[in-house]
């Protein structure tokens, strides 16, 4: 969401914005309607100012024995009143209209994001570790879970349908173990808070992270009401919604590992088989809450962290930046850490990392007052996989294959695993 009057101050820059992400400038339509709204404000308050006039100028009418022209100023208040009464109504129309128009519109791009149209045009900013090589062809993990016996997509599809997996025995415990050995290491290691958020929330909450109301389409919505988070950054960002924190609590780091549900309803006929694009996936996510000040740094920071679960895993990753017309709805900036899969023969999303800027807390009304002052500003906030769970999975099982289609377990994950070195087929 937008300050209207940094719009206002602003139209050239933020149309540029806009611009940049592939779209047309918006700031004519948007100030149309701020103007309508500023102008209907502008009649409503004259014509409370009038009306408390008149109503003055009844007694005074009436002390003065004219009772023709109180009973005129009568009958002008009157229709004053349902003026006014109508004019809010229509003032309350006119507010939604403009709010809905902004919250249509994604966020302002940095100024140092590489501007493009698509994912083809994203930047590397680094490799990071060697890919591993084989004496044998890599299979995917597809086929190398459903060769242990212990990854079934029909037993899946029977129970829910396509874009879901059951695991078993040692994939089962390997997944929990990825999980419980990155909150681990965000919790000791990198100063994160441990949360155990709602998996279900309120049609605000969705809208303050932005998932509504353009992402509809994509979420898994009950029928009474409740959403099911795509990703735990909504619930851990929406901790703050609605608060006014001390400065001296920020920066704020949140970590949360949850079942995760999105549609995919952009993805038909992409990554059918497999694990890559789910239904239903596990995640741990960091969220950030920061000043303004702190957020691009912090962003560094939390992209670090991801970053480090991949190289304590021994997982070769690249790290690219966004471009403007790949970039999600409310980032500023977002750093994508792609995994090498031996499999595909190619480098895959396994963490994004973003910088929101004040956009999701207007939206939740999230502030913090700075110290020593008495005004409050829009806190920062910060999202980021800490990593996507299952695709981590599927790297491990890719980079970790033998060529008897066993699986040697990391050693960083042995403690979770129960001492477990290779997992093999019984």
């Amino acid at each position: 969401m937008y300050d209207i009057k940094w719009i206002r101050e602003n139209p050239d820059a933020f149309d540029a914005g806009l611009v940049r992400r592939g779209l047309e400038g918006l700031s004519g339509q948007v100030l149309a309607l701020d103007q309508a709204r500023r102008d209907h404000i502008g009649a409503l308050q004259d014509a409370q100012g009038r009306r408390n006039a008149a109503s003055k100028e009844i007694g005074k009418a009436k002390a003065g024995g004219d009772e023709a022209r109180a009973e005129a100023l009568i009958g002008e208040v009157a229709e004053l009143k349902a003026f006014i009464q109508n004019g809010e109504e229509i003032e309350r129309r006119l507010t939604a209209q403009l709010d809905e128009a902004m919250a249509a519109i994604p966020n302002q791009p940095l100024g140092d994001v590489p501007d493009g149209a698509d994912e083809a045009e994203n930047v590397e900013l680094r490799l990071n570790g060697t890919p591993p090589e084989f004496d044998f062809a890599p299979k995917e993990h597809f086929d190398l879970g459903e060769a242990l016996g212990l990854m079934n997509f029909e037993s899946a599809a029977r129970l829910s349908g396509a874009r879901f997996v059951v695991l078993s025995g040692a994939l089962a415990r390997l997944e929990r173990a990825l999980a419980q050995f990155m909150l681990d290491l965000h919790v000791d290691s990198h100063g994160y808070t441990e949360v155990l958020p709602p998996l279900l929330v309120r049609d605000e909450v969705m809208f303050g992270t932005a998932q509504l109301p353009k992402f509809a389409d994509d979420q898994f919505r009950t029928d009474n009401g409740f959403w099911l988070i795509p990703t735990a950054e909504v619930p851990l960002t929406n901790l703050v919604r609605e608060q006014i924190l001390d400065e001296a609590e920020l920066p704020m780091r949140l970590t949360a590992y949850t079942q995760c549900f999105r549609k995919e309803a952009g993805s038909a006929g992409r990554d059918t088989r497999g694990m890559i694009r789910q239904h239903q996936f596990s995640k741990v996510e960091m969220v950030g809450i920061t000043t303004p000040e702190q957020s691009e740094a912090e962003l560094e920071r939390l992209t670090g962290c991801a970053e480090a679960v991949l190289q304590k895993l021994g997982l070769a990753y690249r790290m690219v930046v966004l471009c403007t017309g790949d970039m999600g709805f409310s980032a500023r900036k977002t750093y994508d850490l792609e995994v090498w899969l031996p499999g595909q023969n190619a480098y895959r999303e396994i963490s994004s990392c973003s910088l929101c800027g004040d956009f999701q807390a207007r939206r939740m009304n999230a502030r913090y007052r700075p110290s020593g002052e008495k005004k409050t500003r829009f806190v920062h906030t910060l999202n980021g996989s800490g990593i996507a769970v299952g695709r981590c999975l599927v790297a491990v099982l890719e980079n970790y294959q033998q060529a008897d289609g066993s699986i040697i377990v990391p050693e960083a994950l042995r403690p979770y695993m129960g001492g477990l070195e290779v997992i093999a087929k019984k």
